[in-house]
């Protein structure tokens, strides 16, 4: 990077605007530095004046850095965003990268060297995006060319060809980034769950309750948090084909039973009737215990989820071919039509917003969708928009395949192991004769199950 570089850096901050400028001096850069303390100076300066990198602090008097940055998208206005963030605004951060920013770095760590570091990535990852997007600009214009010149015909395949490889490189060293920022975000969030349930132990001093409320409150984000890294740590995996699967023999209802409490205490919480219903000659089965309870916590999870009053049921059974089913029904808000491709693509949810009711993401069923097909087994999904949904996995007794690598089949629904469908996945469940009731332990809600003679396990 020899030629100057212009930098703009948007901070009401005085002193902080101060530290970055020092920290970009003493890097020894040769660069032309601008400074705003407000979003529309900032627009301002975009407009008239075209910067190699943008250093911006995610809270400003007239409005936030979100607001920024939607700004410069709606005016076309592409540039590398580096989010000055304080201490804890890193999930904000991580939501304005989603939105466009490049890449963030804490207040606390701003160094030459650092800067220097992050504005030299950030300058090169925004070469490479603007590369790309002038790449596939220029694949659309060979295809046009092809079905013109017959005679360039060859040229034009291996000028395909070399650009696939190119994109397959990028998801490599996506699926890669993911993996490594999963493996080294859990260190710091092992060590802040493991903290606060030593500050929980009566032996370390009494807590207030207000001390306690806040240090269960960081538990229990700390351990979403980490669920949430487990989910992209396992993906990343299975799409790179990292993945084993580690059979043993084990019993299966243990397994459900185990899952359905530690899962209750979230349907307490919502005061949902929790139902499990198990009817299995033989319980024991040759599979991954791990992933089969993942798929099922993930099934589960999302039903506790979606649902806002009313039944979940876990139904084990088996079936024809020497396999089991496992069935999770619920009564929660259900799902449209034109949604059934797009819940098992990885990171999709229906709700795509930052602001969106359900949170999480969206790798719960896309990793589900993997580890069935890695078993060679199917996923039946029936739901109806306001009713509920029904997710039926069908799993061999004994797995076939140890290791499967992940590829783009793993989401394509017009395979032969996901089977979905438009209807009430009640609607078998729920004739008068086949109905029971039981009292709900919080008050009068009742349970419904739809086989009176099989004994169940309630947990509400």
């Amino acid at each position: 990077m020899e030629q100057t570089l212009k930098i703009l850096v948007v901070d009401d901050d005085e002193v902080d605007r101060m530290t970055v400028r020092l920290a970009l001096t003493t890097a020894g850069l040769p660069i032309e530095l601008s400074e705003v303390s407000v979003c529309n100076d900032a627009i301002a300066h975009l407009k008239n004046t075209t910067y190699d990198c943008v250093f911006l602090d995610y809270r400003l008097p007239d409005a936030d850095g979100l607001t920024l940055i939607q700004n410069l998208r709606s005016l076309e206005i592409k540039v590398p965003i580096v989010v000055l963030t304080g201490s804890g605004d890193e999930q904000i951060a991580v939501e304005l990268m989603k939105a466009g920013a490049t890449d963030y770095i804490s207040k606390a760590k701003v160094s030459s060297e650092t800067l220097h570091q992050v504005l030299r990535n950030a300058i090169r990852v925004h070469r490479a995006e603007m590369l790309l997007a002038l790449a596939h600009h220029q694949l659309k214009e060979s295809n046009d060319q092809l079905t013109r010149k017959n005679q360039e015909l060859e040229k034009q395949r291996q000028q395909i060809h070399l650009q696939n490889l190119r994109l397959l490189e990028a998801s490599r060293l996506k699926s890669q980034f993911l993996a490594t920022i999963s493996h080294e975000l859990r260190t710091p969030m092992n060590a802040i769950i493991g903290f606060s349930q030593i500050l929980l132990r009566p032996k370390f001093g009494q807590l207030t309750h207000q001390q306690k409320d806040m240090v269960e409150r960081i538990l229990n984000n700390g351990k979403h948090l980490l669920m949430l890294l487990n989910e992209v740590l396992d993906f990343s995996k299975l799409e790179t084909g990292r993945f084993e699967l580690k059979p043993e023999l084990f019993d299966l209802p243990k397994i459900i039973e185990d899952t359905v409490a530690e899962l209750r205490s979230l349907a307490e919480g919502k005061r949902l009737s929790l139902l499990v219903d198990i009817k299995l000659t033989n319980p024991r089965i040759f599979n991954d215990s791990t992933r089969v309870q993942q798929i099922l916590v993930n099934l589960l999870s999302n039903a506790i989820k979606f649902t806002e009053s009313g039944t979940i049921w876990v139904e084990v059974r088996e079936i024809p071919q020497n396999k089991v089913a496992i069935t999770v029904r619920d009564t929660g808000i259900g799902i449209a039509a034109r949604d059934f491709k797009i819940i098992f693509e990885a990171f999709r949810q229906v709700d795509q917003t930052i602001t969106r009711k359900y949170p999480g993401t969206g790798l719960g069923l896309a990793i589900v969708d993997s580890l069935v097909r890695m078993m060679g087994g199917k996923i039946i999904l029936k739901s109806l928009l306001g009713v509920g949904s029904l997710f039926r996995i069908e799993l061999p007794r004994q797995v076939k395949s140890l290791n499967t690598a992940f590829d783009d089949a793993a989401l394509n629904l017009d395979s032969d192991y996901i089977f979905c469908a438009t209807e009430n996945p009640h609607h078998a469940h729920l004739q008068p004769s086949q109905q029971q009731h039981s009292s709900h332990s919080h008050g009068n809600q009742q349970q419904h199950s739809s086989h009176p003679k099989t004994s169940k396990v309630s947990i509400s």
